[in-house]
């Protein structure tokens, strides 16, 4: 990995001193100027970045149960031990659409955890068992590699994890992989009443987060954040639970010129991870997500739930820009 760089952005401060407003002995009003103020704002290194998303799609399909899942869950342990303060593995158990009680681990990794105020940020790091969206039928009970949906996500999330060990931000910092994300009701199946099986891990943290009575000051939910020429639209949900930080997050994109990613455009409502986490633990969560109205699926990416959704996919720049915007919205918080 490329050895990283600061970016300073320097914040200069006029400040008019109660004096200012009154006349001095002179008859002169007085200004007086703050010394320049330094916020170091670390580079996020996309190789970085796109060798973790590789490296978990390497594994294989993780499907809960299955022992590339099993082997990414390891080395994700390994990789959080090497950066954050403290590492837990949640293990939890969900019953699935099909009746069937399975084995989760939710990976939470904390940074400065004595720090009262504190991020949460927030990925899904199972696959999906079924390419239920995918042009041929005959694929679909085939179990996806997913390094859009899901691993890249995490990927950010590590560099992230990297840049944290190395540059400590004002705040703390919790990361939580969520497992069994992504085992909800296959779409040819026509369920009713899918909806709650989705997010299993999500569900289970947010009512038993590893801290008691757990609070952060709001949340960031990665979710197909990898793809080539990638759109992310404000996520209804998110927008009605965290406006605010909905539109900290799109004018910190703005601001460093990624507005071609970071659309001023409503998207849709998604029951993602977020949806649990606004409404069971209460906190404020935004969720970015890649949202395509013009797909075959008429809603995400256009590999979503396919087997194309692989490596060749992931664009290194798409990763840039998020892991960017995300530092710059952390480091910048007090």
């Amino acid at each position: 990995m490329k050895k990283i760089s600061l970016a300073i952005i320097v914040i200069f401060v006029w400040i008019l001193l109660p004096s200012c407003g009154q006349s001095s002995r002179s008859g002169k009003k007085r200004k007086t100027y703050l010394s320049t103020q330094k916020i170091n704002i670390p580079q996020f290194n996309a190789d970085s970045a796109y060798y973790f998303v590789k490296k978990q799609v390497e594994f294989g399909p993780r499907v809960p149960g299955s022992s590339a899942h099993r082997d990414c869950e390891k080395w994700l342990e390994k990789k959080f031990k090497e950066y954050s303060d403290t590492v837990f593995i949640q293990h939890f158990k969900a019953k699935t659409y099909d009746g069937v009680t399975r084995k989760g681990e939710n990976i939470i990794a904390s940074f400065e955890p004595d720090n009262p105020n504190r991020i949460l940020l927030m990925a899904h790091w199972d696959s999906r068992p079924f390419a239920d969206h995918d042009k041929n039928k005959a694929n679909w009970n085939t179990p996806i590699q997913a390094a859009n949906d899901g691993a890249s996500g995490v990927g950010v999330l590590l560099e992230l994890a990297r840049q944290f060990h190395l540059h400590h931000p004002k705040v703390g910092v919790d990361i939580v992989l969520f497992d069994l994300e992504d085992w909800g009701p296959p779409s040819y199946l026509h369920f009713k009443g899918g909806d709650k099986f989705w997010a299993l891990g999500a569900q289970y943290w947010a009512k038993h987060p590893q801290v008691k009575g757990y609070s952060a000051k709001f949340g960031i939910l990665l979710d197909m954040v990898g793809a080539k020429n990638a759109h992310f639209l404000k996520e209804y949900y998110s927008e009605q639970y965290a406006n605010y930080y909905v539109n900290l997050i799109w004018r910190t994109a703005r601001a460093l010129g990624y507005d071609n990613y970071f659309p001023n455009v409503q998207g849709f409502p998604i029951d993602d991870d977020h949806l649990y986490v606004n409404k069971i633990a209460g906190i404020p969560s935004v969720d970015i997500i890649q949202q395509d109205p013009n797909s075959s699926n008429g809603t995400f990416w256009e590999y979503w739930h396919t087997t194309h959704d692989t490596m060749d996919k992931i664009s290194k720049e798409t990763l840039k820009v998020v892991g960017q915007v995300l530092l710059n919205v952390i480091y910048t918080q007090k």
